[in-house]
């Protein structure tokens, strides 16, 4: 499957070479137009320690790569009072201006300061939330010439306010390198005064077996018309105040699913503006089959046959080298059979999602956690007394600013992922980490999230409402429970195997659980899916999450390694699996 491209107006290509300019691919596939400055590349780069006052830079540093990375040359992390500072100069030709240029940043961790030929332009709170800024007006002696950006970055990890992950400042064990700074694409793009800045999709399905799909836009540009493409040649739409509504009959309409993951390629042409997107049709319930409640896509059961996905790489940390390394290691996955991922803790790059979308594999995405993690409370006690796992969380992590930042990033991530079909299942909460009020949370976010599935409490500590009965089983025997809810096994496994010469820390590993030798680990993979999955499936169980894709540092629980050079498991076992799972699904769902 090679990877799509998206293009211009003009039909040219909106990528050069990978090696001249890292991650040089048009980074918001959802509303791609004509106009891409791609900064990536080499920036100088500074390191601002308290006590010090002016910025000399000394060292350069290759965005998008955290500087803890190999590949951002650096290699390196910095205290917690230090500012990371990046410079770059830029130069903007009548051919890219229109009327506005506006600035993104993909992602920057966690407090960016941003500053064009010496005027601050924002100040930006979290480390996985986008950044989009017109600079218009601080272009200097007009927009054509020379430019100076300078993106200054504070990380504090010991303020566990901020979403961290899996973050930690002594790596080890299930907790890895920090990482901070810059970690997704910069770019820039000129826009006409009137501009679309985002458009949406929704979809109703008729009785008569239509789609409507109802598209709105965002933005000073509101008239227009909308292009869809299907099958059998293009449907139009008039744009009027920023809403259009365009029917696809049924004799062409193509639900996505990951047997057929269909998009439907759209355009829209303003009065100024120009831009391009697709959307992808598929309908979400829960629905009760043979008396047990099942997860549905379109209007059928599905079984979320998922790896966990923690996106770690050895080279770049939470950037991998290239779109290519992205696409590759989500093509291998699903050639092990498995249809969905659990994006565990971290928001990825659009650009994930978008293969997602292509590839038609479902995503579990989690919120970002913050707030303190305690060992004993976290983990140790729920898996010593598995029965014991309801709690109230009333009173857990009580500082006011903790619970207003997690809500805040968990609306902001919504708002920015929103659109991405392949998202099919959000996680609130994960064991614990930053729990509180999970009933109340759950009913904020539902009033944003009208359709897909909601997990509030993954893992433990389950204490109120939720779309999902979620379990996490490590170290103990999966005794299921019948649940009016949809039951998802939403972690277990995570056998360790060493690999050797591809193992992170030759001293210290870890995981849960352990295959003596490689030759070992496919037949104890099949055995633990013999007996945490295939016999609770006919009892109800509508998923499983497999721990993990890869190794990450310590943890040695991946199917390929830490530097994804050695697969460990053979597919044939792991489609037997596959297989063995979906048919046993279709034989108790079939009506």
């Amino acid at each position: 499957m090679a990877l799509v491209q998206l293009f211009t107006n003009e039909g040219k290509q909106l990528h050069r070479n990978p090696k001249e300019i890292p991650w040089d691919v048009y980074p918001r596939p959802k509303l791609v137009r004509d106009s891409f400055m791609n900064l990536n590349g080499f920036w100088d780069f500074t390191v601002m320690e308290r006590g010090r006052i002016l910025e000399r830079f000394d060292r350069q540093i290759r965005v998008p790569f955290p500087p803890e990375s190999l590949l951002s040359g650096i290699n390196e992390h910095f205290p917690e009072n230090s500012r990371l500072v990046y410079r770059k100069r830029f130069i903007l030709t009548d051919h890219f201006v229109k009327d506005r240029v506006i600035l993104h940043i993909g992602a920057a961790d966690q407090v960016a300061e941003v500053e064009v030929d010496g005027e601050l332009v924002t100040v930006h709170e979290g480390g996985y939330q986008h950044i989009d800024v017109d600079i218009t007006k601080q272009l200097r002696n007009g927009a054509y010439g020379e430019h100076t950006l300078i993106i200054r970055v504070r990380d504090n990890l010991k303020d566990h306010a901020f979403p961290y992950g899996k973050q930690t400042l002594k790596r080890g064990g299930m907790w890895y390198t920090p990482v901070s700074g810059i970690w997704q694409s910069v770019w820039l793009e000129s826009v006409p005064e009137k501009y679309f800045t985002a458009i949406h999709a929704s979809v109703k399905l008729t009785e008569e077996g239509n789609a409507d799909v109802i598209f709105t836009t965002e933005g000073t540009e509101t008239e227009g018309k909308v292009r869809l493409e299907t099958t059998s040649g293009p449907l139009y739409g008039e744009l009027r105040g920023g809403r259009c509504n365009i029917r696809i009959g049924k004799d062409v309409l193509r639900l996505w699913s990951p047997a057929d993951p269909y998009l439907y390629h759209v355009s829209v042409k303003g009065d100024q503006d120009f831009i391009t997107s697709y959307v992808t049709i598929r309908t979400l319930e829960i629905k009760t089959v043979k008396g047990i409640s099942r997860l549905c896509l379109n209007g059928k059961p599905v079984f979320f046959h998922a790896l966990l996905d923690q996106g770690y790489f050895s080279d770049g940390l939470f950037t991998p080298a290239s779109p290519e390394v992205l696409e590759k290691e989500l093509l291998g996955i699903k050639s092990l059979g498995y249809n969905a991922i659990r994006k565990h803790i971290k928001v990825e790059p659009d650009q994930f999602y978008y293969l997602c979308d292509q590839m038609g594999i479902l995503v579990m995405q989690d919120m970002v956690n913050n707030g303190d993690y305690h060992f004993l409370r976290d983990t140790a006690i729920p898996n010593i007394l598995p029965k014991g796992q309801k709690a109230s969380d009333v009173f857990m992590h009580e500082d006011k600013r903790t619970r207003e930042m997690f809500i805040r990033c968990m609306k902001q991530t919504y708002e920015q992922l929103k659109d991405y079909n392949c998202i099919c299942y959000w996680t609130i909460f994960n064991e614990g980490w930053g729990q509180f009020h999970s009933t109340k949370v759950y009913r904020e976010f539902k009033e944003l999230e009208k359709e897909r599935f909601v997990d509030a409490t993954s893992g433990w500590f389950k204490c109120g409402e939720s779309d999902i009965e979620s379990v996490h089983i490590y170290g103990h025997p999966y005794e299921f429970e019948e649940n009016e809810r949809p039951v998802v096994l939403s972690e277990f496994g995570g056998l360790s195997c060493r690999i050797e010469d591809h193992v992170f820390n030759p001293d210290k590993t870890y995981g849960y659980g352990k295959s003596e030798t490689p030759q070992t680990l496919p037949a104890d993979i099949l055995k633990m899916y013999e007996q945490q999955v295939f016999f609770f499936i006919e009892r109800g169980l509508s998923g499983c999450v497999y721990t993990q894709v890869s190794d990450v540092e310590d943890e040695i629980n991946g199917l390929v390694t830490y530097d994804r050079k050695v697969m460990k498991v053979d597919h044939g076992t792991m489609n037997g699996i596959a297989n063995t799972i979906f048919r046993l699904f279709e034989k108790c769902t079939k009506e």
